[in-house]
């Protein structure tokens, strides 16, 4: 039996043609196909079709379904039938499409609460013939309901950033944070390459998204750092970021359609983490280098061991030079700063620090010097060879007296007892950032406990030159 009566509003189809499927087959082939459950009733309230998919939820076959009048008897509880039958019929007289919710009996004697969308259907002259009437079951309405209402949510409202990226790795659909995020208008950031919308990031975004089109969703979000250009010009922000492959419903396999991006900034979390993080390695080392130095007859060795234990993470060369002479004086007249290395790291492969300068020789610095303007100014300096190509880089740490590969220097002031007794130097190679502020106050922090190893060592030579 088709899943309609060969006849009724069918038979207005025309005749076949010859060589060609029937107007009642088509009708019956696109009923049977339709994802919603369907029938119709003439204008006495007859049932003139019904699809599979209205057998499917309610179990009665078209064969058993079509001809019956009404669903009294059968497809509602007779208590239920005639208000049933009243509310559908309605629709043949009213403008528009009503929308109603019935219990309906399946055939095994089961309830299914569906909601209905019912319409009048017309006859050649415009009068009403019957009803038409096409339901689904009320759970998969609302759940279909909730995710048209999640996707809007999330594109309109949502507190975090989501993107559709379609199959060529494009934006397709960016909701109002992450066009804020980007700094860019959600109708411009569609169909432009990513490498547009970000200036760093983007190759390890784009291994993400092929990785997910290829073999899904990750198990756990992912934290990118990503640069976003800005009028102020580039901002570097952390995003963690979870995706989602999406896949055609619609299709017998499933074709990858794209993937949602969602994203959160988490840059000022994951800086404070980063910090703490640092401010706890750092106080640990200063720890341990006070309980090392306390184990050092020699205090020249404690300079040393407070030396070492600071440059770990924080630099990649160290030198401590003492003053020769009496601390300098402010007026024309001053003599000049003389600077004797006290201590340094090996130049070459990394090291232990080592005593030097036995001889007292003054460091050739010139004037103007990081070093020399550290003394003088009791005070903290740094120092950047700035954007340079390595053959200038290198000249401009050679004339410093520095390792060819330094390119950030930060030079703290020994001060104890009131007095200045000499400068300690931290330097970078290309591979690290500039120092920062909180890098001054550590080094600064590590200048402190020099400086008295450095006057202890001062006073020892005094005492054994006084014996």
């Amino acid at each position: 039996m088709s899943a309609s009566r060969r006849s009724g509003t069918t038979d207005e189809l025309g005749p076949d043609e010859p060589g060609e499927p029937g107007g009642s087959d088509l009708l019956a082939a696109l009923l049977d196909g339709m994802d919603a459950a369907l029938c119709a009733f003439d204008a006495d309230g007859v049932v003139t079709h019904w699809n599979r998919e209205a057998e499917r939820i309610l179990g009665w076959t078209a064969a058993e379904a079509v001809g019956r009048h009404g669903f009294a008897g059968w497809a509602v509880r007779s208590a239920d039938a005639e208000e049933v039958q009243a509310r559908l019929m309605s629709a043949m007289h009213a403008p528009g499409r009503q929308v109603h919710e019935f219990a309906l009996v399946t055939k095994d004697g089961g309830r299914v609460l569906v909601r209905t969308q019912s319409a009048a259907v017309r006859g050649p002259e415009g009068k009403p013939a019957g009803v038409y009437c096409a339901f689904s079951e009320v759970h998969a309405q609302i759940d279909l309901e909730r995710s048209i209402a999640l996707s809007e949510a999330l594109f309109e409202d949502a507190a975090w950033g989501v993107v559709l990226v379609d199959a060529d790795l494009r934006p397709a659909v960016v909701n109002a944070h992450a066009a804020r995020s980007l700094g860019i208008g959600r109708t411009s950031a569609l169909g432009r390459p990513l490498g547009e919308l970000l200036a760093q990031g983007v190759e390890e975004l784009e291994a993400a998204l092929t990785h997910v089109l290829a073999e899904g969703a990750p198990p756990a979000p992912a934290e990118m750092w990503v640069a976003v250009r800005t009028p102020e010009g580039e901002k570097r922000r952390c995003w963690r970021s979870g995706f989602l492959r999406l896949a055609s419903p619609l299709a017998e396999e499933p074709v990858p359609l794209g993937v949602g991006w969602l994203f959160l900034d988490v840059t000022e979390a994951k800086q404070a983490e980063q910090e703490a993080a640092l401010l706890r390695f750092r106080t640990n080392q200063s720890h341990r280098a006070a309980r090392a130095a306390a184990e050092c007859e020699d205090p020249v060795e404690a300079v040393t061991v407070h030396l070492d234990f600071a440059l770990a993470g924080f630099a990649d060369h160290a030198l401590v030079d003492r003053l020769a002479g009496a601390p300098p004086a402010g007026g024309e007249d001053a003599a000049p700063v003389r600077l004797v290395r006290l201590a340094a790291t090996p130049a070459g492969a990394p090291g232990p620090s080592v005593p030097t300068g036995a001889a007292g020789l003054p460091v050739r610095y010139e004037a103007g010097h990081p070093a020399l303007s550290c003394v003088e100014r009791a005070g903290t300096v740094r120092a950047d060879a700035g954007s340079v190509p390595a053959e200038r880089a290198r000249a401009w740490a050679l004339e410093r007296q520095w390792p060819g590969d330094a390119v950030h220097g930060l030079c703290a002031v020994l001060r104890s007892r009131g007095r200045t007794l000499g400068v300690v130097t931290f330097l970078r190679g290309a591979g690290r950032s500039r120092f920062e502020r909180s890098d001054t106050a550590y080094a600064e922090d590590v200048a402190g406990r020099i400086a008295v190893a450095l006057d202890l060592a001062e006073a020892v030579r005094l005492g054994a030159a006084g014996e």
